[in-house]
């Protein structure tokens, strides 16, 4: 039997659900999908949003003691032109490591609003 599995929705922990929301889709453009206000407890909102290009969704999580907020390493965002995606970013003020040329591929880092590390990749 072949299995149907695939990455759905990805938690990304965060202090400030409402900054770090704000970050997600004013700076890198995605959609608020959801945000139900209390329901995963008090100042614990439920908020999941999806990249412009599709893929996966990511929620704000701020209700898991083992995955404090920042901890998450590794998230990786694909873009068709990383040299246009790199220069927005930069534009509008976000801290974007100098994109780096690999033999798999190019990749610059960032971190968002709540110190997760991120990778910006193409290729």
């Amino acid at each position: 039997m072949e299995s149907d599995l695939r990455i759905a929705v990805v938690s990304v922990p965060v202090q400030d659900q409402a900054r770090a929301r704000d970050f997600y889709r004013d700076l890198l453009g995605f959609t608020v999908l959801a945000e139900h206000p209390g329901v995963m407890g008090p100042g614990r909102d439920w908020i999941m949003l999806g990249a412009p290009g599709g893929g996966s969704s990511i929620t704000l999580v701020n209700w898991f003691d083992t995955m404090p907020a920042g901890s998450l390493r590794g998230l990786v965002v694909h873009t068709k032109d990383i040299d246009a995606e790199h220069k927005r970013l930069r534009a509008a003020g976000l801290a974007v490591d100098d994109i780096q040329n690999e033999a798999w591929g190019r990749f610059a880092t960032f971190r968002d609003s709540e110190g997760n590390g991120l990778v910006l990749t193409t290729g």
